[in-house]
């Protein structure tokens, strides 16, 4: 693992949404795809990352003080950038894995947007370094 790069094993390409994407779409395009955060873009330029994490903390029943319906209401209109983390740690695709987990663990983060050139290339998360410790833990032991 040592000698992997994040353009190893990032996803290419990811799946991107805008800061006036409301909270709704955001979090339909996360189930539908399968994934848990979205680099928020503006002018090709990474601004933001937003998790089903911050959507779920958006809960209506959360607001207190309000009715159950003018909250929905609200909620549903409400952009990602109200909700999103700005300014996110990014990480280049030349930089070793090790630096994308340290990175990950020192902010307690899931996710690393991967910028070249001021421009998203990828996504790597947590899960896709640790993904590969057990591929190649089990690689070693089909080998021994």
């Amino acid at each position: 693992m040592n000698t992997k790069l994040v353009q190893d094993l990032m996803t290419k390409n990811p799946i991107t949404v805008t800061g006036n994407t409301t909270l709704p779409e955001a979090y339909w395009v996360m189930l539908k795809n399968n994934i848990h955060q979205l680099p928020v873009l503006e002018y090709e330029k990474v601004v933001g990352i937003v998790t089903l994490e911050d959507l779920r903390r958006m809960d209506p029943i959360s607001v207190a003080g309000l009715d159950l319906i003018r909250v929905s209401d609200m909620l549903a209109k409400l952009p990602v950038r109200q909700v999103m983390t700005p300014n996110p740690k990014i990480i280049s695709p030349q930089a070793p894995l090790v630096e994308a987990a340290k990175l990950l663990l020192e902010y307690d983060i899931r996710a690393l947007p991967v910028v070249e050139n001021e421009r998203l290339v990828g996504i790597i998360s947590a899960q896709d370094i640790l993904r590969t410790i057990v591929e190649n833990e089990e690689g070693e032991s089909e080998n021994a």
